[in-house]
């Protein structure tokens, strides 16, 4: 019987989709982002595991919340397509049983071509990239970001619904040739809804010390609302350059 290691669950989630959603956590990740708000998920044995009849039976008792507010099931992580036939099943099922809308939150440190059975029943993708710039990438997370821009190009070039996501790092992230050059790259894909700016917090550093690890992020602030509205200023320099460029 197929079973995911699941790290948690949330019932009423509002920032991972639209609508209200059902969030499920997955167990496991192959990136160390130095940001990281839950790096207890990133090992691949912990967690509990379950069965895609006991995660339906989690979601079906707020159906009509999800339902009446145009929200949906959201998989996330961890990683959630190191998992991909467990979520590629309990997908189909949420769309068989309920037609509901689902929504794969990924790092996108995956190949499209691997996954194809899961994004054929993903209606939108949460693809976080983390930096543009591939040494600053590893230094951030530890791997490169060439699989995650070709996830973004897969995406792009098989008509499939995406919002970006960033979270902005005062002093790693938030650097003007960066940005714009994220904004180009954004620019020139096809089917990206909505881009979200979201700022680096520290609500996660305990997590890092019940671990008995220290923080890599110590001492480092959360932007401020300003430089948030510059870092989209920065991107949509750079998209509109990349619009110049195709046209």
């Amino acid at each position: 019987m197929l079973k995911g290691r699941i790290h948690s669950l949330e019932t009423f989630g509002t920032v991972d989709g639209p609508g209200i959603r059902f969030v499920l956590f997955m167990q496991g990740c192959l990136l160390k982002c130095q940001y990281c708000h839950n790096p207890d998920t990133w090992s691949l044995t912990d967690g509990r595991e379950m069965t895609v009849d006991e995660v339906l039976a989690e979601i079906e008792p707020y159906l009509t919340y999800y339902r009446s507010s145009g929200g949906g099931l959201t998989v996330s992580g961890g990683e959630a397509t190191l998992q991909a036939p467990f979520v590629t099943e309990l997908f189909r099922q949420v769309k068989k049983r309920w037609s509901l809308h689902t929504t794969l939150d990924t790092n996108g440190y995956n190949e499209g071509d691997k996954i194809k059975d899961l994004l054929d029943v993903t209606d939108l993708v949460l693809l976080d990239l983390k930096h543009i710039d591939n040494e600053k990438h590893i230094k951030l997370t530890s791997k490169p970001n060439d699989r995650m821009l070709r996830m973004a190009e897969w995406l792009s070039s098989h008509h499939r619904n995406m919002w970006i996501r960033y979270v902005l790092v005062p002093g790693i992230n938030d650097e003007e040739e960066d940005l714009v050059r994220l904004g180009r790259f954004i620019g020139g894909l096809q089917g990206v809804e909505k881009l979200e700016i979201l700022p680096y917090h520290q609500m996660g550093v305990y997590k890092w010390q019940e671990l008995g690890w220290a923080y890599p992020l110590e001492g480092v602030p959360s932007p401020t609302s300003e430089q948030v509205d510059w870092a989209y200023a920065m991107i949509e320099k750079g998209r509109q350059q990349a619009e110049v460029i195709m046209n």
